[in-house]
């Protein structure tokens, strides 16, 4: 069967500072196959006989659920191994975690709250590793999102990517992937909710070599402008549940309502990672609306995430 590329083999993919333009784009025109070829009723075994451990800090639907069934559709195994499934959680060390799932299976993909734990599995196993989330980075979410607006316009370089509330791990992997892609990304969060400073400076760097523009404001109205997608997440994402009452007064004038949408570029679409909270965030006539693309999505986390697989594992 024919590979995606040999320059990912047995390689981590932590942040999409691990992936090169060119990575990116035959990541995405090879999920759009593997998408074509699952439409279609047509076998893709490209890891038969592979297993995926898949460890899980954080509880989740769609990570979960796309890996899962991704690795079934391609050939493979998956193993769900929660905290409480795996010694990890009784106190066994995360190298030596790394080190014995190693010798069992082929690939690791991680949902966690500390990103230097998972650089720390990735640095001590012997198979590649998958970030499935940390605090600060989520790339195959940002992956599925590129994905997504690259079906509905049919190009990445050139397009503009607004993403309004929180300066999250979300926010991150989008700023990253757009530079890498030449898609300009603009960041609207209340003052205080920013971005980590050095992910910024990482993702301008990166966008002056694909003419990409990175831009952090704290107007909702300036970073859609013109915008061909339009991106939020929750205010309160797992781990930060005790300030929920201060975000929501924070993030009120970053809703993604339909006044909002109005600045956005004729034909913008509507993104969003899931799960979406109607009447925080984003209001029911925008994510339950024609402009939505939420649902194609989520869908393109399994797609992606198997073409990734692919490109790592076979």
């Amino acid at each position: 069967m024919e590979t995606i590329m040999t320059s990912l083999k047995g390689k981590h993919l932590l942040t999409l500072m691990d992936l090169s333009t060119e990575e990116i784009m035959n990541i995405l025109n090879f999920a759009k196959k593997l998408k074509q070829m699952n439409k279609a009723g047509e076998a893709h075994h490209y890891l038969k006989g592979k297993t995926l451990a898949m460890i899980f800090e954080k509880s989740s639907t769609r990570t979960r659920v796309s890996f899962e069934v991704g690795m079934n559709q391609l050939g493979g195994h998956a193993l769900f191994l929660s905290r409480d499934d795996i010694q990890i959680g009784r106190g066994e060390t995360i190298e030596d975690t790394a080190k014995v799932l190693s010798r069992y299976v082929d690939g690791i993909m991680i949902r966690a709250y500390s990103h230097e734990g998972v650089e720390q599995l990735a640095a001590n196993s012997a198979v590649p590793v998958i970030n499935g989330l940390t605090d600060d980075y989520h790339p195959c979410q940002a992956l599925a999102d590129l994905l997504t607006l690259y079906e509905v316009k049919g190009t990445l370089a050139g397009t503009k990517l607004a993403y309004v509330g929180d300066g999250n791990n979300v926010a991150h992997s989008l700023m990253l992937g757009c530079a890498k892609t030449g898609v300009d990304c603009s960041v609207a969060v209340p003052k205080g909710y920013e971005p980590k400073a050095e992910v910024v400076e990482k993702a301008k760097e990166i966008a002056k070599q694909t003419g990409a523009k990175i831009e952090v404001t704290n107007s909702p109205q300036e970073a859609v402008a013109n915008a061909d997608a339009v991106y939020t997440d929750v205010w309160t994402s797992m781990g930060w549940e005790e300030e929920a009452e201060v975000r929501i007064k924070a993030f009120q004038p970053y809703q993604v309502n339909s006044e909002l949408m109005s600045f956005a570029a004729e034909g913008a679409i509507f993104l969003h990672c899931l799960p979406a909270k109607r009447g925080e965030e984003v209001t029911a006539e925008v994510i339950d609306g024609p402009q939505s693309y939420v649902f194609e999505e989520a869908e393109n986390r399994m797609h992606v995430q198997k073409a990734l697989m692919v490109a790592l594992m076979e």
